[in-house]
């Protein structure tokens, strides 16, 4: 999943720590060497299978939380609004943190600790995590009894039908793909061509594909097996949407929630208020709790700007808190140094990386393209999100927290000469004939971006490039760049993987099947070999092969077709303020868990 602009497992997930020691990278962070073992036990243990839990599991309410009590406001600072609010378009980490108190599906991780570390995936609205006695080709799920939305209508196998048919409707683009390839069983686009229309037009899936035989029982049939299908109903982008109260695409701007909390009000850019939702029963639900009255968000408050306001501790700012925001760069030496300041902190490994995309579309010739990756310097990114503390440079585009990571790929000499090496860049360039060639180098338009675009540029063109910033909004950055028909050459994401493989990060983000508006296939990297690769891993059900698999594709891509040039490996510090309690960093939804908040 996308990092907000970032994806990561099931819902989302976070930022990483730096294993590794950051030459050139360290000003403007804090050192990062007495939290190096730990960061990298917290990779390894992100690496581990998550089991799938049976009905026991699946029973609520969840624990408490010790020490929690209900009631009062919760402030909420976040810098990015949100641009969509129907699950099925949700695929970012910041409405996926959000997902988590509106939204819920027949599957979800359930925290087995109060470390955030320990999770299992259990049935959510479902009786239990699924049940399969073919090795994953057909799946049942039975629904809880008690089940409603907000509205108070009752959460039916009618809902779920409406909630999976209209994923193939053409306004449907944002979201994951996984379980419509699955239901189609292809690859790639090609999926919408099973129900082009949705349920929108009277066509429905046939029973072949998708059961609904009464009003509590789905079964899905898969031509091939699918033993992951739990992991990825988890996700908010398969969670259930009213049948009844189903606006097509309005629906992205007022859903009709499942979860512990309902939608008050909403001003996009500017506000949201979240309240309880009455209907929602605890006895239905092992996943959540609900302690807050009421979640005041207010949109817009960049990184700095919200720890400041955390750090002063006064007013409102005591009970405040920011799902996704981290202590800005200028500020995070200072929060860890000072034990009073860092124990009201959380921090973690992501399972997202970075990367520069290469426009494929617009530079054909790979020693262009190769000229780019040398040339391009890291430290100014991850100087601009606080160094050591904050980033790790990358090798390749396999986060440390998934199977198949391997330490010692550093294809471009990144961890070696974090700042470029444009000498060799513009060698490469002079080959090619295109010294002074234009770059469009498209930005997020926050003060970090904007820091660390500047210094990129100013890289390469040392390198002999002519390089042409353009900003982009914050809260649409990901839906513009996830335009196939984009104007820019390069531009920065993040992603991580839905769950602890690589299988949902190499074929989401390079098969060139899947490359159309919304995809996350950013580099419009169309590669045949790439393609035949995929689907020739994603038939091995070895998990040591599978993942040596994913390693080579890894591999080959960045040594023989250079689409893109990874920057860093994540990790996250925030902070709340004094009177926030059960405040934890979950590995799962990589930041605070906020279905554990509560009020002091």
């Amino acid at each position: 999943m996308s990092r907000g602009g970032r994806h990561a497992y099931t819902v989302v997930s976070a930022l990483a720590a730096g294993a590794l020691v950051l030459t050139g990278c360290s000003k403007g962070g804090s050192d990062a060497s007495d939290n190096s073992k730990k960061d990298q036990d917290n990779a390894k243990a992100q690496q581990a299978a998550i089991k799938f839990g049976d009905a026991a599991d699946s029973t609520g309410p969840a624990k408490q939380v010790p020490g929690a009590k209900s009631g009062g406001k919760m402030e909420v600072l976040q810098r990015d609004s949100y641009a969509h609010l129907d699950p099925a378009q949700i695929y970012v980490s910041d409405e996926g943190s959000l997902a988590n108190l509106i939204h819920r599906g027949l599957t979800g991780y359930k925290s087995t600790d109060d470390k955030g570390v320990g999770h299992e995936v259990v049935g959510d609205l479902a009786t239990d995590s699924g049940t399969t006695t073919d090795g994953g080709k057909t799946w049942k799920y039975t629904l809880k009894d008690g089940i409603k939305f907000a509205d108070g209508t009752p959460i039916t196998s009618a809902d779920f039908r409406q909630t999976y048919e209209r994923l193939f409707a053409p306004f449907i683009n944002q979201g994951p793909t996984y379980l419509q390839q699955w239901l189609a069983d292809t690859t790639g686009a090609d999926y919408r061509k099973l129900l082009p229309d949705g349920p929108y037009k009277g066509k429905h899936l046939p029973d072949s594909i998708l059961e609904t035989p009464d009003a509590k029982t789905i079964v899905f049939h898969f031509k091939t097996a699918h033993p992951d299908l739990p992991y990825a109903l988890a996700m908010a982008g398969y969670a259930v949407v009213s049948k009844k109260g189903d606006t097509q695409a309005k629906y992205d701007k007022s859903p009709v929630t499942s979860g512990p909390y309902k939608i008050q009000s909403f001003k996009s850019g500017k506000s949201m208020v979240l309240v309880k939702n009455t209907n929602w029963d605890p006895k239905t639900d092992p996943i959540r709790n609900q302690y807050v009255d009421e979640f005041d968000f207010t949109f817009n408050q960049q990184f700095e700007t919200s720890t400041k306001a955390l750090l002063a501790d006064s007013g409102a700012d005591q009970t405040g808190v920011s799902f996704n925001n981290q202590v800005d760069a200028g500020n995070l030496s200072k929060v860890l140094s000072d034990t009073t300041l860092k124990a009201r902190t959380v921090a973690g490994y992501q399972p997202y990386v970075g990367q520069m995309n290469i426009n494929m579309n617009h530079i054909k010739d790979k020693k262009i393209r190769e000229a780019i990756a040398y040339a391009l310097p890291i430290t100014p990114f991850i100087r601009a999100y606080g160094g050591n503390d904050a980033m790790e440079v990358a090798g390749g585009f396999i986060s440390p927290t998934v199977t198949g990571y391997d330490a010692k790929f550093d294809p471009f000499g990144k961890k070696a000469k974090p700042a470029g090496d444009p000498d060799k860049a513009k060698k490469l360039l002079t080959e090619a004939g295109k010294v002074g060639m234009k770059l469009t180098f498209g930005y997020i338009n926050t003060p970090e971006g904007q820091q660390y675009s500047t210094a990129m540029a100013a890289g390469l063109k040392k390198a002999g490039f002519n390089v042409q910033r353009q900003e982009i909004p914050a809260e649409t950055y990901y839906d513009q760049i996830g335009k196939v028909d984009n104007n820019y050459d390069i531009y920065h994401t993040a992603w991580g993987a839905d769950w602890p493989s690589a299988s949902t990060v190499i074929p989401p983000l390079y098969d060139g099947r899947a490359i159309a508006d919304g995809s996350p296939n950013y580099s419009h990297v169309n590669d045949p070999k790439v393609d035949s690769d995929i689907d020739a891993a994603n038939a091995l059900t070895d998990p040591a092969k599978s993942a040596a698999a994913w390693e080579k594709i890894d591999k080959y891509l960045l040594t023989d077709v250079v689409n893109a040039v990874p920057t860093a490996y994540y990790k996250q510090v925030q902070i709340a303020g004094s009177k926030v309690g059960g405040l934890v960093y979950d590995n799962v939804i990589g930041g605070i868990d906020p279905r554990r908040l509560y009020i002091k």
